[in-house]
């Protein structure tokens, strides 16, 4: 039996239904373990997404017939991976088909940010457009100018192949230096003082865990230069929400585009009262051709491990 935490796309549940006895939980909001528990009965497989936290509590809970976790995602963080090794629980995430979505996303992010468009909508929708002035609502141009990407694997290099189309010069960091064939043009730095130096744009699309929480902090927000423009579509836990916020406040940092948080579906408060922050809810990957991939994908990895 495949036990599925939340509603997945029509698709995918028809192919899981084709291929498993299937029991459906819907889960919404946050995920307690007991939700697992209490509906373990008869299951040996079991597919999550990155809000239901399977620590190593409740991985030692489970019972043996459990043999897989499939996870509706790229990241890891949520799973202890060395408590399903020791009980042997295979695990199978769904990296590489959501690449373009979530660039896209992040191209998006950028755009509106830089253009003020969220901004804009609201002043429409609140009937408090004065019309056509020569000042009205400016923004920044996007491009000629400078985009730093932190994280340049696979989303990374296809961000960066956008924006060379918007004609921007991208520089990047990342654990190790590209090849110059997956480098195409783009400048790296060894260090993080002159890599956010260089910059009017800091996109992030770093993974999470230890390395790189808190990344982006008071210190280095300091080094950008002054406007300088932020996404994220990486983790949430990359940025120092505090620090943001103040230097969004003081406009060090002209505007944010985010679409993740540290502890979803919470957002900061600060946040929701800054005009210069665009913020959307963790859907890097929601289109309906990179969802129906990302749970074939699962579904592939589940029925190879049950095999």
């Amino acid at each position: 039996m495949l036990l599925i935490t939340r509603e997945m796309p029509p698709e995918v549940l028809a192919r899981a239904q084709a291929e498993h006895e299937v029991r459906e939980l819907r889960l919404q909001g946050r995920f307690e373990p007991r939700h697992i528990l209490d509906n373990i009965a008869g299951v040996n497989a079991i597919l999550c997404i990155p809000a239901d936290k399977f620590d190593a509590a409740l991985i030692n809970a489970l019972p043996d017939a459990v043999k897989v976790i499939g996870t509706f995602s790229v990241g890891l963080e949520h799973i202890d991976l060395d408590a399903a090794a020791a009980r042997g629980i295979k695990i199978c995430h769904t990296p590489d088909v959501l690449t373009t979505a979530t660039a896209e996303l992040s191209l998006t992010l950028m755009l509106m940010a830089a253009r003020r468009a969220g901004e804009g909508e609201r002043i429409l929708r609140a009937g408090q457009w004065p019309g056509l002035a020569p000042t009205f609502h400016l923004g920044r141009g996007v491009s000629g100018k400078t985009l730093g990407i932190l994280g340049m694997g696979r989303i990374g290099r296809a961000l960066a192949q956008m924006a060379r189309g918007l004609n921007m010069q991208v520089h990047y960091r990342n654990r190790t230096r590209l090849a110059p064939e997956l480098e195409q043009g783009a400048i790296y730095h060894e260090d993080d003082a002159s890599f956010l130096a260089a910059l009017d744009f800091l996109s992030i699309n770093a993974p999470g865990g230890k390395e790189t929480f808190h990344w982006l902090n008071a210190a280095r927000i300091a080094l950008l230069k002054p406007g300088a423009i932020i996404v994220n579509t990486g983790r949430g836990t990359t940025i120092d929400d505090d620090a943001l916020i103040a230097a969004l406040r003081t406009g060090h940092i002209a505007a944010a585009g985010l679409d993740v948080f540290a502890n979803e579906p919470e957002i900061p408060p600060g946040y929701l009262a800054l005009e210069n922050a665009v913020l959307l809810p963790h859907i890097g990957s929601a289109t309906i051709e990179a969802r129906n991939a990302m749970g074939f994908l699962a579904l592939d990895g589940i029925k190879a491990a049950l095999a």
